[in-house]
C-alpha cells in the first residue's frame, strides 16, 4: 500500500492530538508514516504506532529549537525524497501551514489548506474544506505533484489501530536558508489550565454582549464546568477585554469542535468565519434577530447574565 506521510506535531516527546486526528484520516488513503522532529522525537513512537504509524522516521538536529521553521521544511523534503508518498498531511495550525506552503513550492506540487475531512480517490486524496465562511463545502483535489494538505483540528475522531511504529533515523542537510531567522529567546505562555483553543472539543465564547473584562468570569465559569476552551470575538478583544489570543474568527484563530456556545454575540460573518464548521453550534443572545441565530442548532434568546449562570449551575449539579 501507498505511504502517506504525516508530520508530528509534539513537544518533548508528547504527541498532541491533532496529530493522532491525522493518522486517522491517513490511513484512509494509506500508511501513515509520521515524521518527528527535534528533542524528544523518539519518544514519540509507542503513541504514534498505537494509532497506525508503520514507521517513524526521527532526526533531532539544534537546528529545530535555534531557528524558525526553515529546518523543519528541509526536514520534510527529505522524508519526501526518502518515502515518494501519494501525499503530506501537516496539522493546521500557523507554523504548521507555513510549513507545508514552504514544502510545496519546494517540491513543485499543489497545496490544500484547512481540509475537515480527506478521503481516497481514483486519482489520488480527495479534500474537502469549507469555503466562503462555510457556506459551502467544497471537494478537491492536488492534481500537479505529491498533494500537501494541512488539516483543521477536530476534524476526525482518534482511533487506536496498533501498527509496527518502526523508529528509522532520517538524514537531513540542512540548507543555507535554514539558519536565516534565529530564535533568541522564548517565553513560556501562562497555563490557564484550559484546552488550547484550537484543539478543544467544546469552546464558549463571549462577544461585545458580555459587556466588560470583568463579565468574561462567567464565561470562563462555563467553560470551566465543561472542560471547555475559552474564546472571544473580535469586538471583545478589540475592547480590551479578553487577549487577541483567544479572539475567534477571520483575523484570529478558526476552531472546529465538538460544542461551540457563543454568548453575547451578534454572528457577524467575521465570527463566523472562524466557527461556522464547529459540529453543534448553541447561542444565546437577547436580539432574537441576531444572524447568529440562522447558523446554530440550539438558540436561546434571553439575558446572558440570566443564563449562563443558570447553565453552568445545572451542569455542576449533573456533574455532582
Amino acid at each position: 500500500m501507498a505511504e502517506v506521510l504525516v508530520f508530528v506535531d509534539h513537544v518533548d516527546g508528547a504527541v498532541r492530538k491533532p496529530t493522532l486526528e491525522l493518522l486517522t484520516l491517513a490511513r484512509r488513503v494509506g500508511e501513515p508514516v509520521a515524521v518527528a522532529l527535534g528533542a524528544g522525537a523518539e519518544a514519540t513512537a509507542p503513541a504514534l504506532a498505537e494509532h497506525g504509524a508503520v514507521k517513524v522516521l526521527t532526526v533531532d538536529a539544534p537546528e529545530f529549537a535555534d531557528y524558525l521553521v526553515v529546518p523543519k521544511v528541509d526536514a520534510l523534503q527529505a522524508a519526501v525524497e526518502a518515502v515518494s508518498p501519494v501525499a503530506v498531511l501537516v496539522p493546521s495550525s500557523a507554523e504548521g501551514k507555513e510549513i507545508a506552503a514552504r514544502l510545496a513550492v519546494r517540491i513543485g506540487s499543489g497545496i490544500i489548506t484547512d481540509a475537515v475531512d480527506l478521503e481516497a480517490g481514483e486519482q489520488g486524496p480527495v479534500a474537502t474544506q469549507s469555503a466562503f465562511a462555510a457556506s459551502f463545502t467544497t471537494k478537491s483535489r492536488v492534481s500537479r505533484g505529491i498533494p500537501v494538505i494541512t488539516v483543521k483540528p477536530n476534524s476526525a475522531p482518534v482511533e487506536a489501530a496498533p501498527a509496527a511504529g518502526a523508529v528509522e533515523s532520517l538524514a537531513v542537510s540542512f540548507s543555507a536558508q535554514a539558519t536565516g531567522t534565529k530564535v533568541l529567546s522564548r517565553t513560556p505562555r501562562e497555563s490557564t489550565g484550559r484546552p488550547e483553543l484550537t484543539e478543544a472539543a467544546i469552546v464558549v465564547s463571549g462577544g461585545r454582549g458580555v459587556n466588560g473584562a470583568e463579565n468574561f468570569a462567567i464565561i470562563e465559569a462555563l467553560a470551566d464546568s465543561l472542560g471547555a476552551a475559552v474564546g472571544a470575538s473580535r469586538a471583545a478583544v478589540d475592547a480590551g477585554w479578553y487577549p487577541h489570543s483567544n479572539q475567534v474568527g477571520q483575523t484570529g484563530k478558526s476552531v472546529s469542535p465538538q460544542l461551540y456556545i457563543a454568548s453575547g454575540i451578534s454572528g457577524a460573518i467575521q465570527h463566523r468565519a472562524g466557527m461556522q464548521t464547529s459540529k453543534t453550534i448553541v447561542a444565546i443572545n437577547k436580539d432574537s434577530e441576531a444572524p447568529i441565530f440562522d447558523l446554530v442548532d440550539y438558540g436561546v434568546v434571553g439575558d446572558l447574565f440570566q443564563v449562563v449562570p443558570q447553565l453552568t449551575d445545572e451542569v455542576n449539579t449533573r456533574k455532582g
